[in-house]
């Protein structure tokens, strides 16, 4: 009995719902099965499964204390790996055809205790000193896979007897037993480690079996050739790659993936590379056909839960950063940084404010200071602590080289009439080539001694310029600086809430038409924990820096919200016109 061809019959009958790149890999598989010149030996694959299904169980919720019943496309995939045979000159035999393996799955699919069954049951019926290596991007990716086997070994009375754990890896051998010889004796030198791609030493080692988790975190194969060079000595090796789409550009899952296609359309040779590769063929159908989730979540119903899924799937109709995320990690669409954050209809705010208005009160700072000819802006966001309104002023710099360069697509590659919106009011021109860091501080002295308003923090990017600093120090005290890494730990949040302010119009920013505009280049990146920062939509053009300013000025009043709403409440009092 071939699991390929059961898994296949399951898809020609519309059982099993697969995508292209799945299609091409099984019919390249069932032409394996039907090779004259390729060996089958399908005991090799059985044994493997049936020691996963007998000796293995889960861990971990909702199926902790179960055995590991296997999947059809498992099961195939497990065959694939171990029953396909091919003669190598070199060693006078038949060894395994398919020593790479790509498994590209959505999210919460079982992609990992998959990994660390099929490692666990090579480790135990494969040969005698059998080392295998796990490693991630990160150290705790990599401990996912060590801990899951070693949870395996230990739910496993047979193997727990014959095997150890220590601080540096699972070994064979019950050290009660030492005097016993045998595979499943300390003779046999077999083990199983980790290792994470920031882990010194990588050189040297020796192993059969090496498993890589979410690649789509590296940035290139630094990390991944040391692992490969270790296999080198094998008759048999495997490697392993486990991963969902990504967010990096040009990272190594990019060219893993490049070079996948290419095999899978017999534009490459490379006959050794097995790669199972759920994903959709094309976004419009996640929103149309909840039956294509199948495509890129071949665990759907039986692992990943209908009810998440569908929970996912809303949220991403209704958030820009969710919907990015969930089409790279559960629906494995690759996803890059010229998605825009807000669409128009939120940005939008005609409502204007008198800073009159807001005399005496105080705000809280945000700047971000440009590099060269670069705009710089400045931020003064004011917050009503009854009402929950809140006001921003937005001051933009720029040096005049720009100013007569309109139609120069290097030094105004954005073909803004700068001019023009200096003679509204929206942004100052500095001499020169560069923002000298004085006009700006220059700006919210001019708003102390016009309307009495004064900074309680002022949040800057750590890259700032000394002069900046200094200034803001030397007029308003050191104490109303406020260091705001430019990360997604930072800005996540401030983010999130300024997307809410603007969403609810909570947020007038007096309807300044460069804000607006920023606001509009703004995209998101976004990381594997949902979180997001902003970058440009056009890499080379447009501007996001008021936005920035202004996102930097919300990060700095979540550090001081209790002492600043206090203060206010002193200035704003209930049911004054001040309060708006």
């Amino acid at each position: 009995m071939s699991y390929i061809r059961e898994y296949w019959e399951d898809i020609q009958s519309g059982k099993a719902i697969v995508g292209h790149f799945v299609k091409q890999q099984m019919k390249l598989l069932l032409a394996d099965l039907d090779n004259p010149n390729l060996q089958i030996d399908f005991a090799e694959s059985e044994k493997r499964i049936r020691f996963i299904e007998k000796e293995c169980r889960h861990s971990e919720a909702p199926f902790a204390g179960k055995p590991f019943l296997l999947m059809t496309w498992q099961k195939a995939v497990i065959e694939a790996i171990f029953a396909i045979k091919v003669y190598n000159d070199e060693f006078q035999k038949y060894v395994r055809k398919y020593q790479e393996l790509l498994l590209v799955v959505g999210r919460k699919n079982g992609k990992t205790p998959l990994a660390s069954a099929i490692t666990l049951a090579e480790w135990c019926c494969g040969e005698m000193g059998t080392k295998i290596l796990y490693g991630s991007n990160d150290y705790d990716q990599a401990d996912l896979l060590f801990m899951a086997t070693d949870a395996m070994r230990e739910a496993s009375p047979k193997l727990a007897r014959c095997t150890r754990r220590n601080q540096k890896g699972l070994f064979f051998g019950n050290i009660k037993q030492k005097k016993h010889v045998g595979k499943f004796t300390s003779q046999n030198k077999g083990s199983i480690r980790k290792m994470s791609a920031h882990t010194g030493a990588k050189e040297g080692r020796n192993i059969k079996i090496g498993v890589v988790d979410e690649v789509h975190e590296l940035e290139d194969d630094g990390f991944i050739m040391p692992i490969k060079q270790a296999l080198s000595t094998q008759e048999t090796p495997l490697y392993i790659e486990l991963t969902t789409e990504g967010f990096k550009e040009d990272g190594y899952l990019d060219n893993r993936l490049k070079l996948a296609e290419g095999v899978l359309n017999g534009e490459i040779d490379k006959p050794n590379f097995l790669i199972f590769w759920f994903a959709q063929d094309s976004e419009e159908e996640i929103w149309q056909d909840e039956n294509s989730w199948y495509k890129s979540n071949p665990g759907l119903g039986v692992i990943k839960k209908w009810s998440f899924l569908r929970g996912m799937v809303e949220d991403a109709k209704r958030d820009a950063a969710t919907r990015a995320f969930v089409l790279a990690k559960d629906f494995n669409i690759k996803q890059n940084s010229a998605v825009a954050w807000l669409p128009e209809h939120v940005i939008a705010n005609p409502e204007t404010f008198d800073l009159e208005s807001l005399r005496g009160q105080y705000y809280i700072g945000g700047i971000d200071l440009s590099e060269t000819t670069d705009l710089t802006a400045a931020t003064a966001l004011f917050i009503n602590p009854y009402t929950r309104k809140k006001f921003a002023l937005v001051k933009f710099f720029i040096p005049e080289i720009k100013l007569d360069t309109k139609f120069d697509n290097n030094l105004n590659p954005e073909k803004k009439d700068y001019r023009q919106w200096a003679r509204q009011g929206l942004v100052t021109i500095c001499k020169g080539n560069e923002v000298d860091p004085d006009e700006v501080v220059n700006w919210y002295v001019e708003l102390l001694k016009a309307y009495d308003v004064k900074p309680f923090k002022v949040g800057f990017d750590v890259w700032h310029s000394t002069a900046l600093k200094k200034g803001i120090a030397d007029y308003f005290g050191e104490d109303k600086l406020c260091k705001v890494g430019m990360n997604f730990f930072s800005l996540n949040t401030p983010m999130n809430l300024l997307e809410s302010d603007l969403s609810l119009k909570i947020l007038n920013y007096n309807n300044n038409e460069m804000l607006r505009w920023n606001l509009k280049n703004v995209a998101l990146k976004i990381n594997n924990l949902a979180m997001k920062m902003p970058v440009k939509v056009h890499q080379s053009k447009n501007r996001i820096d008021g936005a920035v300013s202004l996102i930097i000025a919300y990060a700095a009043a979540g550090t001081c919200k209790s002492d600043y709403e206090m203060l206010q409440k002193n200035i704003c009092k209930r049911g004054e016109e001040i309060c708006l």
